[in-house]
């Protein structure tokens, strides 16, 4: 079994503080309890109170050892750790996760102190077969690297050794991403690609994460590619009665043919809990998002219509000014863009040339002024 998205925040931990995982967890507690091993991705480091926040773009996640209990008592054996928050409260935040986790006897998978133990294959004996299992995210504020904690940065490059490695140790091989753009339901051509790729490299499933909604899947090469499992148990007063709450979980047969099943969910919408829904409540989304990752040229025009919905966005990163009003005012057409076409020029070809984007990506990593 795989799922989603964990990160126990307001009414849910509030919830588990009491020790009520019941009132949270209970109806996916026996689905959890019936499979022979089970997955969840954990998206927030454990903190113990004086932890310090990393500078990054966005929220720092955390919870309490509450969240793992509720986990362990859920019938979850594994967490995934390769996810843009368990970096969130740096060196410290990770220790504690890990050190919690085996104090639970959960298994880690994606996530270490450092690159080496990040990257490592996690091998599990399940019902007489070998499973391994590979975990590795998108690249944002987590990163480990040779001489700091964090997640197993995606590099198909890697992944593919990991693929070959795993080949010759394990029956099954179950690779775990965690990536895709927020908030929208189809992967891109580049997911597409490099997830076929994996199959391809001899990977037996691949499951994908991150998005907070659910996405469409297929089978390539007879194997079953997940392209978004939506959030499992997220709390967010902003985002309730939307596609924030909705999810399912995957349970996964390896045999001869690798197939599965789906069962979907509602989160942490009208209340703190996660409550199954009928087996074919997605089934009509599902269809249509199924159809758009099947036909490539579908696929590459609702992905340049998204990206289009994004352009402001875009353009105002580039911004030299960032107030909010100047902002404001430039949506409107008040104010004309700061930015000269030499300087867009420029910006592009820092961005989209490779060579000189990792100039600039070792600039972001090395550069504190």
């Amino acid at each position: 079994m795989v799922a989603g998205d964990f990160c126990p925040q307001k009414r849910v931990a509030n919830t588990f503080d009491n020790n009520d995982f019941q009132s949270v967890l209970g109806e996916v507690k026996p689905l959890i309890e019936e499979a022979d091993y089970a997955i969840v991705n954990f998206e927030c480091p454990i903190t113990k109170g004086n932890e310090t926040p990393i500078s990054k773009y966005g929220p720092n996640l955390r919870c309490s050892e509450k969240g793992l209990e509720a986990i362990r008592w859920t019938g979850f054996d594994c967490v995934t750790l390769a996810n843009n928050h368990f970096y969130d409260f740096g060196e410290e935040g990770v220790k504690n996760t890990l050190e919690t986790c085996r104090s639970l006897h959960i298994d880690t998978v994606g996530g270490g102190l450092n690159i080496k133990e990040a990257s490592q294959i996690l091998y599990k004996q399940v019902d007489g077969h070998t499973l391994a299992i590979i975990n590795c995210c998108e690249h944002e504020f987590s990163i480990a690297t040779d001489d700091t904690a964090g997640s197993n940065p995606l590099n198909p490059i890697q992944q593919y050794y990991s693929i070959q490695e795993a080949k010759t140790q394990a029956d099954y091989i179950l690779l775990i991403v965690h990536g895709g753009h927020e908030l929208w339901q189809l992967p891109s051509p580049r997911m597409v690609e490099t997830y076929r790729f994996f199959i391809d490299a001899g990977a037996d499933a691949v499951v994908n994460h991150h998005q907070h909604c659910y996405s469409g899947y297929e089978f390539y090469k007879g194997k079953p590619i997940i392209y978004g499992l939506g959030n499992f148990c997220f709390d967010v007063p902003n985002n309730r009665n939307s596609k924030w709450n909705e999810g399912f979980l995957l349970k996964l047969f390896f045999d001869t043919n690798i197939g599965f099943e789906l069962f979907p969910y509602s989160q942490c919408s009208e209340k703190a809990e996660v409550k199954l829904l009928p087996r074919d409540a997605f089934s009509i989304k599902l269809n249509e998002l199924n159809t758009a990752i099947s036909n490539p040229k579908i696929l590459k025009t609702e992905t340049e219509k998204y990206y289009a919905s994004c352009i402001e966005q875009s353009s105002n990163l580039l911004e030299p000014i960032q107030n909010r009003y100047y902002l404001i005012a430039k949506h409107r057409g008040w104010l004309p863009s700061l930015i000269s076409e030499l300087r867009r020029l420029k910006a592009a070809d820092l961005i989209c040339c490779e060579a000189h984007r990792d100039k600039l990506t070792y600039f972001f990593n090395n550069n504190n002024n």
